[in-house]
């Protein structure tokens, strides 16, 4: 397991544990946690804390009606129970859902000449949860963001104006960030991204292409 160094804060963490954030936020904050020890710890602290305040809550009583129904849902997915498909470790647990058979076999579609992305699905809050691959030495355009991004580093690493950032690396940026990503030379990069708006190129004539961005977005 890989020990990461880039954590999300307190607030994503504890909201993640009361079960309170976007499935597309909850996406990122469970990939990163499979390959952090010490946000693996953090949870844990958070569940037993979570668990330990439900024990002082007084119980309501509840609905007959409600009872027979979950009883009713249970056995029927009981029935209709499949055998377990063959699990790809390399992939993050959180994502077997949407990746069946490894990442080369996904519709990959070309960004630019170093970059391909294929989305997985949108939140219902509009956020798009995509998976980013960059080639080896790859580099995105220079841009800054019109919503916030989660990241996490899924395979390889890659660096921008503020540091180099490995497998397992958990990264929020919003409008307030400007850089431009470039993968290391010794292998491709590849990122879960959850993007709350489009992003929003600087560059002199790339920002030219803004208004294709922010269609496509939609």
């Amino acid at each position: 397991m890989n020990k990461s160094t880039i954590h999300p804060d307190e607030t994503l963490l504890t909201a993640y544990s009361a079960g309170s954030l976007p499935l597309s936020q909850a996406l990122c904050i469970s990939a990163h946690v499979e390959h952090c020890p010490t946000c693996q710890q953090e949870i844990k602290h958070l569940n037993d804390l979570g668990s330990e305040l439900m024990q002082q809550l007084k119980p309501s009583p509840g609905s007959t009606d409600l009872k027979a129904q979950l009883l009713a849902r249970l056995d029927s997915l009981d029935e209709t129970h499949e055998a377990p498909t063959r699990i790809d470790k390399t992939i993050s647990r959180c994502l077997h859902q949407f990746i069946k058979n490894g990442y080369q076999n996904l519709a990959w579609k070309r960004v630019s000449p170093d970059i391909h992305s294929v989305e997985l699905c949108r939140d219902s809050n509009g956020a798009k949860v995509e998976l980013l691959r960059i080639k080896p030495g790859g580099a995105a355009t220079t841009h800054t963001h019109l919503g916030d991004e989660y990241t996490v580093i899924l395979e390889g690493s890659f660096s921008d104006e503020s540091g180099l950032y490995q497998k397992g690396d958990f990264l929020l940026r919003d409008a307030s960030h400007q850089h431009r990503p470039v993968a290391t030379q010794d292998g491709e990069c590849i990122c879960l991204a959850v993007t709350e708006g489009p992003i929003q190129f600087t560059g002199l004539f790339s920002r030219l292409l803004n208004p294709l961005i922010r269609r496509s977005y939609a």
